[in-house]
């Protein structure tokens, strides 16, 4: 009984799995920053580009 108690009361699998969650959500946003950030600057290259020729 006391095993099952001190299992129910060990918080230090659900504070891993929180940190694993925020990583995730960083890196979610991370990559569509940069995405989008990628897609403005392919855009304004290609229109550099298209001005010097």
């Amino acid at each position: 009984m006391r095993l099952l108690k001190s299992f129910l009361r060990d918080e230090s699998g659900a504070t891993a799995i929180e940190y694993g969650l925020i990583a995730a959500l960083i890196s979610v946003v991370a990559i569509a920053t940069l995405t989008t950030t990628g897609s403005r600057l392919n855009a304004k290259f290609t229109k550099i580009a298209n001005g010097l020729s």
